[in-house]
């Protein structure tokens, strides 16, 4: 689905990605670990067309995206749910959903979305009519990944989808991520909750400083001990 090869991009003189490689296939959940200011962000964003890249390819089903316009790319079906979730508050819960399928010009399309993302989140229903500020931070994050479906993704990137949130609430969210990879839908899952993002995920990949240092099988990742030491607390 994606593949991303000796990708470089560059703040000003700053390098901020140093030949970055990686690839998420058909049906695959990838996890990118890394602390802040890994790169992570910065490669997310390169790849959804709001960071223009330095050099390098970004292929999408095989296409060459790198460097085309962001509403180009979510055209394609390569949607991102952004760190910080970056909802409209003012708007209603309702009507940040629609937002997500402002690319659908077929209301029954659009409708049928509704009800697939209210299944998934129910409260989202009970309290379409009120404004987003009113909602918590956990059920922020899921208008955030509604809004994201509503455009019906052939690939979903999600960047911090646990920052800041509780426990059980972090627990509900990966719960829904779970749901959504078991329906076929392939992702790429930039967290720093590696031991939640290590059990989701098929393969993983460990960015420091702008590079990948590591990648494998997650259940082989879980057991590496310089994993272990700085992303797991062993």
């Amino acid at each position: 689905m994606l593949e991303v090869i000796d990708l470089h991009v560059h703040y000003g003189r700053i390098p901020a990605l140093t030949g970055v490689s990686l690839a998420v296939q058909a049906g695959e959940n990838v996890a990118l670990l890394g602390a802040n200011g890994a790169g992570k962000s910065t490669l997310v964003n390169t790849i959804s067309g709001l960071i223009a890249p330095t050099s390098g390819r970004i292929l999408f089903k095989g296409a060459d995206i790198g460097g085309r316009p962001a509403d180009v790319i979510a055209g394609l079906g390569l949607i991102q749910v952004p760190e910080g979730r970056q909802l409209f508050p003012a708007l209603s819960i309702e009507e940040n959903l629609r937002m997500g399928a402002y690319l659908i010009r077929e209301e029954r399309r659009i409708a049928q979305s509704l009800e697939e993302v209210y299944g998934l989140f129910p409260v989202l229903k009970e309290r379409r009519r009120l404004a987003a500020q009113t909602l918590s931070g956990g059920q922020q994050q899921m208008l955030a990944i509604g809004r994201a479906l509503m455009s019906q993704p052939q690939m979903l990137m999600l960047d911090e989808p646990s920052l800041g949130l509780a426990p059980l609430l972090v627990e509900q969210i990966f719960s829904v991520i779970d749901t959504l990879h078991r329906g076929g839908l392939p992702m790429l899952l930039i967290e720093q909750n590696a031991a939640l993002s290590l059990t989701a995920s098929h393969r993983a990949y460990v960015m420091e400083r702008g590079r990948i240092t590591l990648t494998g099988p997650s259940a082989e990742l879980r057991r590496n001990p310089q994993v272990e030491k700085a992303y797991l607390g062993i």
